[in-house]
Parts: structure tokens; C-alpha cells; sequence
């Protein structure tokens, strides 16, 4: 039986029309490195320090700590200022699954490659949130764990968060490569890919999983043989 639920946050419960893909490359971008859309989508998902360094890197760049630092601002004002133009909102239904799986007595924890200074203010434009009155039981951020995905200690720190031991009773969804390797170096019960962000169903398939599914909004409906 599953008794958590963790869910990535841009592109799985929360629609940022690609925002983050944006950022990011022109974080990395006006190093003046070029950026394949291929190496940009392989390092979705994964901590936005790591994923500068990485793709200026990648580009032909030297990423220095100094640098890294500087082109992460880059990207929180440019995030800042898309997402001011193109607010974000949840995706379809997914304030309701949120809702009907808390209400089934699975908890629901939200983790996120993006550090407290982003995520906290984008979950507070929702009115998501933690704590009495809240819809969500925990909130984990790349600022708390070593390593952010394809890592497992996002997940494995949501478990702790949530009073959670045993690791085949979560479920984790994400619409990334590396939300899938994640959950599967967790050791997840249930590991679910979703259609929502910029990858396809062939995309996400050929990375372990137990799901391929339209979006989070279908998790409520997965049979319990797939959740026992």
C-alpha cells in the first residue's frame, strides 16, 4: 500500500509553460557557450548550481565556482521575470489529486531541483503549502540534500520528513529523465513518468519505470494492484 506520494514540482503538478527550460539556457547561453536541447534536457530536473556548471561544462566553458554563482542569478531573474509575465498555476487536476491522495491517508511531499529562494515563493503563489491548513505534508528543495537528483536523497529525505520507512510504499512522479532515476535509486515501489513537461511517452519510456502516464492527475486512478 502506498503511504507516500512525491511529486516533482515545474512540469509535473505545476504548468510554468517551459520557463525553466528557458532560464536555464540563457543562464548558460550568455556565458557564450552553446546549448544542445539535447544536454539542456538531459540535465532537467537536476539541481539548477549542478546543471549551470554541467552545461557550461558541456559547452566548452570553465564553470568556476564564482561563475556558477553569477549565471545562477542569471537565472533566478530570469525566471523571476517569466514567470511575472506567464504566471504559474497547477496543472490540470492536480490540486485535486493532492487533496483526494491526503484524504486516502497517503502523504504528499513535492521535490524540487530549484533551491528554498525559488521554490518557496512559487509554492506560496499557489497557496501550497505545509503545515495546519496546508495541502501538502512536505516540501524538499536541492538546498537540503547533498546531491540533487538523479541521486535518491530528495526522496529518501521526504521519507524522513514524512515518518516514511519503508521505501517500496512510495510512489514517485516526475516528467524528467532524471525524476525516473531518481525514484528508481530510491528504490521506489511505484515510479511514474507524466506527459506534462517537454518530453514524449517514447522519451520517458526507455528510462526504468513502473508508468507511463498523461499526468499526475492519473495517479489517483492507478489500479491497487499497482500500488500494493
Amino acid at each position: 500500500m502506498i503511504e507516500l506520494a512525491v511529486f516533482d514540482m515545474a512540469g509535473t503538478t505545476i504548468e510554468e509553460h517551459g520557463a525553466v527550460y528557458e532560464a536555464l539556457r540563457h543562464a548558460v547561453e550568455s556565458t557564450g557557450v552553446p546549448v544542445a536541447s539535447a544536454d539542456l534536457q538531459a540535465w532537467m530536473g537536476t539541481d539548477k548550481r549542478e546543471a549551470i556548471a554541467a552545461l557550461v561544462r558541456i559547452g566548452g566553458g570553465t564553470p568556476g565556482a564564482e561563475l556558477v554563482e553569477r549565471q545562477y542569478g542569471v537565472f533566478r531573474t530570469f525566471l523571476k521575470q517569466r514567470y511575472e509575465q506567464v504566471p504559474p498555476r497547477p496543472v490540470a487536476h492536480a490540486d485535486k489529486v493532492l487533496v483526494e491522495l491526503r484524504a486516502r491517508g497517503v502523504k504528499v511531499a513535492l521535490t524540487t531541483g530549484f533551491s528554498d529562494d525559488v521554490a518557496l515563493p512559487l509554492l506560496a503563489s499557489l497557496g501550497w503549502s505545509t503545515g495546519e491548513g496546508g495541502n501538502l505534508d512536505a516540501v524538499v528543495t536541492a538546498d537540503e540534500v547533498r546531491r540533487g537528483r538523479p541521486a535518491p536523497y530528495m526522496i529518501h529525505r521526504a521519507m524522513e520528513k514524512t515518518g516514511v520507512v519503508d521505501v517500496r510504499a512510495v510512489l514517485v512522479a516526475g516528467d524528467t529523465a532524471v525524476d525516473l532515476e531518481a525514484g528508481t535509486n530510491a528504490g521506489a515501489g511505484v515510479v511514474v513518468g507524466v506527459l506534462t513537461g517537454q518530453l514524449t511517452r517514447e522519451q520517458l519510456a526507455v528510462h526504468p519505470h513502473t508508468h507511463v502516464l498523461a499526468s499526475v492527475a492519473d495517479v489517483p486512478g492507478l489500479p491497487e494492484s499497482a500500488r500494493d
